[in-house]
């Protein structure tokens, strides 16, 4: 029988032959509402159920010649780097493994003069402020922590995880900007990220150019922008906030950032990106550390642990496409043969669907939000064709990469 589908996603749930992430997977680049049918950005799939993460990860390993990547690398960072010692590229990150790479090899590799620039956390860890900390004083590298106006960012999170089950949807928005904006306020031309998203499931076309997608830019009335499913004017109206207190959430204009010359690339287009090397270099020079226990929801101890409502963001992927941490995890590291795909498998099925209890509390204060409203709120994005319940009514997964699901 047919069962109803959210996001628009593939009705029939498939596995990568090589990885273990599924057809379910959401473009990053588009926001997915709840029952919007128009929605179609999902990871690729070829006619061998290989994803394009898995292709891609073929052309880095075959058909790219990284010296030569490298040297237009050199030519790049020759054409902004400054010669009175001013800053000459901004790196955008939180002191974690891979903006904590990207930003010491600039430095102390290639003899640029980086500012590295971090929109801040909604609720730091205690490691992911040492991990801040160490950065600049230990990687010996020059930082600007940006703290957007905290009720405001409140309210839109609280927006977003209810109307969007999407709590992180506002930090990205800050995130993705707070690199074009500080290089404009500082007059740098050269904006550099560390991976491109898009080797993790995006069109592989994306990964064909350095340059970062700048069609996000601000081009229309901003009071009719959307934050956590409410436009600029709604939270202007019904809460008292000004449009001035919007301004670090709304992107520059395209032409602006086109007019003052600034580009936005990605490190991971030039050398060849693999986060457990980059954790391992980020350990050695700049004193990043791991958690001392594993992250709820995956095996690692290393990747996203800055802030203590990220195991939230990821579990609402799970609830929504059936996603969770561990999967992304042991997918990236199955491509990068780090594990098997048969010990990739093992571990999302022991970790993918945990719930993250250790920041429940906070995290609920922090969006001002009941246990009991935070579960009516996550039942409502249980997509049909994803979730169904077993004889002891409690939530399963339908299908899942070890054919234990429901109905495998």
């Amino acid at each position: 029988m047919t069962k109803k589908t959210f996001y628009g996603l593939p009705e029939k749930v498939k596995f990568c032959k090589k990885c273990v992430i599924s057809n379910q997977r959401p473009s990053s680049t588009v926001e997915f509402k709840h029952d919007d049918k128009s929605n179609k950005a999902v990871i690729e799939f070829d006619e061998n159920q290989v994803c394009s993460a898995c292709r891609y990860n073929e052309i880095k390993n075959k058909d790219i010649d990284w010296r030569e990547r490298e040297e237009y690398l050199h030519k790049l960072l020759d054409k902004h780097r400054s010669k009175d010692g001013s800053y000459d590229v901004i790196v955008p990150g939180s002191g974690g493994k891979d903006s904590a790479y990207t930003s010491h090899l600039l430095k102390y590799k290639y003899g640029m003069n980086p500012l590295t620039v971090t929109w801040a956390p909604h609720l730091y860890t205690e490691i992911g402020w040492e991990n801040m900390q160490n950065w600049s004083h230990v990687g010996g590298l020059d930082n600007l922590l940006f703290t957007p106006n905290g009720r405001l960012h409140r309210l839109m999170t609280k927006n977003a995880f209810h109307n969007l089950l999407h709590p992180f949807q506002p930090f990205i928005i800050g995130q993705r900007i707070i690199g074009p904006m500080m290089a404009n306020n500082y007059g740098v031309k050269l904006v550099m990220y560390g991976e491109n998203q898009a080797e993790y499931g995006n069109s592989i076309s994306e990964n064909r150019k350095p340059l970062m997608n700048m069609d996000f830019f601000s081009t229309k009335d901003p009071l009719k922008m959307m934050f956590g499913g409410k436009t600029m004017r709604e939270y202007i109206e019904s809460y008292n906030f000004s449009k001035n207190d919007f301004k670090p959430y709304i992107a520059p204009k395209k032409q602006e950032i086109l007019d003052s010359k600034i580009e936005v690339h990605y490190l991971s287009f030039y050398t060849k990106w693999d986060p457990q090397e980059c954790y391992y270099y980020a350990v050695e020079n700049t004193g990043f550390k791991p958690n001392k226990e594993r992250t709820e929801g995956t095996y690692s101890k290393y990747s996203s642990i800055d802030d203590k409502i990220d195991p939230f963001h990821y579990y609402t992927t799970l609830i929504k496409f059936g996603i969770g941490r561990c999967t992304y995890d042991a997918s990236q590291e199955v491509r990068n043969e780090k594990i098997t795909r048969d010990e990739a498998a093992y571990l999302v099925e022991k970790y993918d669907t945990e719930f993250p209890s250790k920041f429940f509390k906070e995290f609920l204060e922090y969006i001002d939000t009941s246990e009991e409203n935070f579960f009516k709120t996550v039942e409502k994005f249980r997509s049909p064709h994803i979730w169904g319940k077993d004889s002891t009514n409690q939530w399963k997964l339908r299908h899942n990469v070890m054919k234990s699901g429901l109905e495998d």
